[in-house]
């Protein structure tokens, strides 16, 4: 695990309550809870990519490309596709 650096924060005690609900439901820290909230809020209000995802995306579309066009008709219907 990298190197924790402490901070200390108010909350108001109503927030304490549910993150200590949160804690015994999903079985993960308090501390575990705060930390992945920072990076939610963050990354949405910084617009930030998880860049290893759009790279894990990119090579899957490289090999489809790699395989090239694909023989015979479809076997599937456009429509179909919203159902899933």
């Amino acid at each position: 695990m990298a190197r924790m650096v402490r901070k200390q924060v108010y909350i108001e005690p109503e927030q304490e309550a549910r993150l200590k609900q949160a804690s015994l439901q999903s079985g993960e820290s308090e501390a575990q809870l705060i930390r992945r909230a920072i990076d939610q809020q963050l990354a949405a209000s910084l617009g930030f990519r998880d860049l290893r995802a759009w790279e894990q995306e990119r090579a899957f579309i490289a090999a489809l490309m790699e395989r090239g066009p694909i023989r015979g008709e479809r076997t599937w219907r456009r429509e179909e596709l919203y159902d899933r």
